[in-house]
Parts: structure tokens; sequence; C-alpha cells
């Protein structure tokens, strides 16, 4: 655990990067770089939600129909849908059936305007919580915990400060790509240039 691999393309990886080809592509095109779009990162927040007690690989499988079954996971609206919107998903094969976590992403959405209200964007209250440091052996830090607790306490659901730091993982927060990566340059250098919102 903690290494890197090579690929069949000869490339190395963060250990988890090298298979299934799910996996590969989100690895060196999406994990880690930096993102500072609202519906991107709500995007993330939700399904790490859902993935709470599966494998991403099963939520990475699912995207493309959660995208389809939460109108792209325009916050807006997602905050306008209902009860009957609910009890339709209840019955969608494509996606979790889980109540609590379709609910939850409603909710957050609903959270979510609140925030950007009285902060300007998800993104500039996210970037609040990015950590000096960081250490991919990590599975929690003092910033995910701060950014757990302080959404929770805005009325957020399903997230804690291990299913936060892995959304700071994903989201560029922190590079956590190993040395000796293949990506962890390219990930570091679109930090460097990124205007933190």
């Amino acid at each position: 655990m903690f290494t890197v691999e090579t690929g069949e393309d000869g490339l190395a990886r963060c250990w988890w990067g090298c298979a299934p080809p799910e996996y590969t592509r989100y690895h060196d095109t999406e994990w880690g770089y930096p993102v500072t779009d609202d519906r991107v990162l709500f995007e993330k927040l939700c399904l790490e939600g859902f993935q709470s007690g599966l494998s991403w690989l099963t939520i990475l499988r699912k995207r493309v129909n959660f995208r389809a079954a939460f109108y792209n996971f325009d916050i807006a609206k997602v905050a306008a849908m209902g009860t009957g919107d609910v009890e339709r998903l209840l019955q969608d094969p494509g996606i979790v059936r889980h109540r609590g976590k379709i609910e939850s992403t409603i909710n957050n959405a609903r959270c979510c305007l609140k925030l950007i209200e009285e902060a300007g964007s998800f993104a500039s209250f996210v970037w609040r919580y990015e950590p000096e440091t960081s250490d991919v052996r990590n599975t929690q830090t003092p910033e995910s915990e701060a950014l757990a607790r302080d959404l929770k306490k805005r009325g957020f659901s399903f997230v804690g400060p291990t299913s936060a730091y892995a959304f700071m993982q994903a989201m560029g927060l922190v590079n956590d790509h190993l040395e000796g990566c293949h990506v962890r340059e390219q990930v570091a250098a679109a930090r460097d240039g990124l205007i933190r919102p």
C-alpha cells in the first residue's frame, strides 16, 4: 500500500490507479487536480456521501446515471427536488437507491445555496480549508475535521472528516499523488497556477 506501480502502459501511478481502467482514467485526469467550480465541487461532495459503505468504483461506474438523476448536479435544480423525486429515484436501478443518501443530496443542495449566499461561492468556502501540508497516509486531518464540522453546523448531512478528506484529495485541495507518480508534477503545476477563490 502507498506505493507507486507501473501500469501496462509503462507509466508509474499511485497503486490504486493502475486498474481497473475506470480508476486509471480517474487517477490520470481528475483526482487531485484543483477544482473551483461550484457544480463540480457539489457533485463530488454528494458522490462521497453516496459512496459511504461502498467502493468508489461502484460510484464511478454509476456516475453518468447520477448526473442524469440529479440534473447534472445543478445546485438550484437539485434544491428544488421534492418527495416525488425521492420516490422516483428509489426506483432508479442506475444509481444507489438509498433513501437517506438521496434525501441528503437534496438537503445538501438547499444548504449549499444558503452557503453560497453567505460566502459568495461554494468554492470560496471550501478552499478556506486547504491545508499547508498533506500526507496520503491520512484518512482525515484537522482541516477535514473542521470542514466536516462546519458543513454539519450548516445543516449538511452524510459528510464526516474521512469523506471530507477524500473530497479534499479529489478536488485538489491537497496533492496526494505519490512521489514518482507521473501525475504528481502535473497536479503540482495546476495547484501552483491556481487563483484561489
